[in-house]
C-alpha cells in the first residue's frame, strides 16, 4: 500500500521520546485514518485506536475510559500509542485531553498520542484553548498529482477530473459513464 511522504515524518516523531501530541488535521477522505493505521502497523507499539465518529454516543468520560485502556498498554514501562480519530466531535474534548496528557507527563507514562480531525476550525479551537505547547500540527492535505501517479498510476487528466482524493481511485474507470 502506498505511503505518503508525511508517513516518514510522523513515524520519526513517534520514534522520538514523548514530547508532543501529534495532531493530524485535514479534510475528510485524504487518508488521515489510513496514515494512522499504517503507522500503527509500522511502529510495532501496542496501540489503542478509537473513533469518536459517532459522537452522540461519546462524551468526556468515554475519552477518559479509552485513555485509561491505552495506559494499561504501557505497563510495565512500555511505550504505547493512543490514536483518537475525529476527536473534535466530542464537546469540550481538549480540556480532558489536556488533563490526561498532563497527568501522564507528571507520572512519566510513556503513552504517545495522535489526534485526527477533519474540522480544522474545531480542532484549532481546542488545541489553542487548552493544549497550547502540548501539540504539533501536521497538516494532511489533498494528494498531489505525484502521489496519485505513484499510488494509483493516474495521469493528469484523471487528477484534474477526480481531484486529490484517493477514494476516487475506485471510480476513475467510470468517468466516461457520467
Amino acid at each position: 500500500m502506498h505511503k505518503r511522504p508525511i508517513f516518514n515524518e510522523l513515524k520519526k516523531r513517534l520514534q522520538e521520546p514523548r514530547k508532543f501530541i501529534q495532531a493530524l488535521l485535514g479534510p475528510r477522505q485524504v487518508g488521515k485514518t489510513t496514515l494512522a493505521l499504517q503507522l500503527e502497523e509500522s511502529l510495532n507499539l501496542p496501540t489503542h485506536f478509537i473513533s469518536a465518529d459517532t459522537a452522540t454516543l461519546q462524551d468526556l468520560a468515554w475519552i477518559q475510559e479509552q485513555w485509561e485502556n491505552a495506559r494499561q498498554l504501557t505497563i510495565p514501562d512500555n511505550e504505547a500509542l493512543l490514536i483518537i480519530d475525529e476527536v473534535q466531535k466530542i464537546p469540550q474534548w481538549s480540556n480532558v485531553v489536556k488533563k490526561l496528557w498532563d497527568e501522564d507527563t507528571r507520572k512519566n507514562t510513556p503513552l504517545k498520542v495522535i489526534l485526527l480531525g477533519s474540522s480544522p476550525w474545531l480542532m484549532q479551537k481546542g488545541l489553542s484553548e487548552s493544549l497550547a505547547g502540548r501539540f504539533e500540527i501536521l497538516p494532511i492535505t489533498h494528494w498531489s498529482l505525484s502521489e496519485m501517479e505513484k499510488g494509483f498510476a493516474w495521469d493528469i487528466e484523471s487528477y484534474l477530473y477526480f481531484g486529490g482524493y484517493p477514494g476516487a481511485a475506485t471510480l476513475s474507470d467510470k468517468k466516461d459513464q457520467s
